[in-house]
This record gives structure tokens, sequence and C-alpha cells, in this order.
């Protein structure tokens, strides 16, 4: 069987194949990808026949991760949020357990929802990374807030498709004007190695597809901790500019012009 995902992981991106591999376990196929979690850890997820289909899960790692943390999805606002998250990659919650992340694919479209049950991953860790009990507003909603308060107009949350056809998770599109071009934004609760490789790789797939001369941001939560200067010098590689959110104001024209 291993050799079977081996051929589908052919159709993925070959920077990432390079960091994968693949062990049997059980009747599942355990694969180990290149993005690493909070604790260092390479992510799993996990692929095995089903009904003529693959399932393809996180096993209930993400969610059960944050519990251990202090985090849990107690509230009508966090369940809208997760439920908003996931819904956009087109990954549901496991009905038996309500933890493990999942979702069902044919071996042709076997690569694209392998990208989307990662991103899906990624995005609720970071989205709930920071929230703890004693936190009222997530960092996606203080930058929203500011956004609206500066007289900024932007749509939130949108999933754009790139060249590849995969879905990536813009949180803030900025309509562009005559004296300022369309800006696609993404911010970042906790930034880390993986969200920083995330939001290149989105830009890259995703920038031939907008408007000419149209650019990308990521708001950096600063507020807990400081965010190292290699982050904000491997997005600038990227053409993707880093704003701290200490600074954000240093933006204002930028973002009204």
């Amino acid at each position: 069987m291993i050799q079977k995902f081996e051929a589908l992981l052919d159709q993925y991106w070959s920077w990432l194949k390079k960091g994968t591999s693949l062990r049997e376990i059980d009747g599942c196929i355990e694969i180990t990808t290149p993005y690493l979690d909070r604790h260092n850890d390479c992510l799993q997820i996990y692929a095995r026949p089903d009904k003529g289909e693959i399932l393809l899960t996180d096993d209930g790692h993400i969610l059960q991760d944050l519990e251990m943390s202090g985090f849990r999805v107690d509230s009508p606002k966090r369940q809208m949020l997760l439920d908003m998250t996931i819904n956009g990659f087109g990954i549901e919650l496991d009905k038996e357990s309500g933890k493990a992340l999942e979702v069902r694919t044919s071996e042709e479209d076997f690569p694209l929802q392998k990208h989307n049950l990662l991103q899906a991953m990624l995005a609720v860790d970071d989205l709930f990374y920071l929230a703890t009990s004693t936190t009222t507003n997530t960092f996606h909603e203080r930058v929203s807030s500011w956004l609206t308060k500066s007289g900024i107009r932007y749509t939130s949350t949108v999933h754009v498709s790139g060249k590849s056809g995969f879905r990536h998770l813009i949180d803030f599109i900025i309509p562009g004007s005559q004296s300022c071009p369309e800006q696609l934004g993404r911010v970042m609760h906790h930034p880390s190695r993986n969200t920083v490789l995330s939001m290149a790789f989105a830009w890259v797939d995703i920038s031939d597809e907008r408007t000419p001369g149209a650019k990308a941001f990521a708001v950096l939560n600063d507020s807990d901790a400081s965010v190292g200067d290699h982050l904000s010098a491997a997005l600038q590689k990227y053409d993707v500019n880093p704003v701290l959110w200490s600074d954000r104001d240093k933006m204002l024209t930028e973002l009204t012009a």
C-alpha cells in the first residue's frame, strides 16, 4: 500500500515530497510531513482506503494538543471560529469524537485534499494557540477591529485558488485604488516557520492570478513575544511585506492610499 501512496505523492509539490516519509501502521499509511508543530515535531496525517475512497485524518492531534495546553472549544464563539476555519478548506470534524480533522478524497484529488488538511491543521493551531481562557479576542479580531477603525475597506477570510489549483486562506483582501494596488494579507497569531512557509508558498502560488501589481503582507503578533528577524527576512525574500503589530500604524498610509 505504501507504493500506492508514494505514487500519489508524485503529484504533490516536489519540495514537500522530499521531506515526507511514509509508514504502514495497522492498515493505515502514516504520512510524516516537513511541517513542524509548536513542539518542533513533524506534523503527521493518516490515510486509509475506505469504501472506495481515501480517508485523510490528523487523528485528533491538533485539537487534543490544544486541550492539553489548556485550550478548549467550549463556547459558541470558539466553535464558530473553528467551523469557519476548517470549512473553508473543505475539512470536517469526525462524527465519533468531534476531535479529529478529516476529509474523504479520491485518488485523483488526493494531492489537493492532503494540502487542504495540512493547511487546516496549521490554521487551527495558529488561530487558537494564544487564545487562552483569559483571552477575550483572537488576534484576527484585533486586526479586523484596527482596520475598521482606521477606515480601511477590506474583505475578510477569503479562500483563493492559485495556479496549482490549491486553495489558500487569505485573512484580508484590501481592494486596489488608482493610487494603490490590491493587497492580500494574512495574520500570524504565533509567527513561526510553519506560518511563514505557508504564507510564502501561498503567495508564490496565487500572485500571478491576481491583478497586476498586487502585493502581499503579513501582520505578525509581537504582543506577547518578540518576533525573530529571520521570520521577517524570510517573508521579504518571497515579496511578502512583514508588519509587526507594534508597528502597524506605520503601514496606514500605504493601506489607505
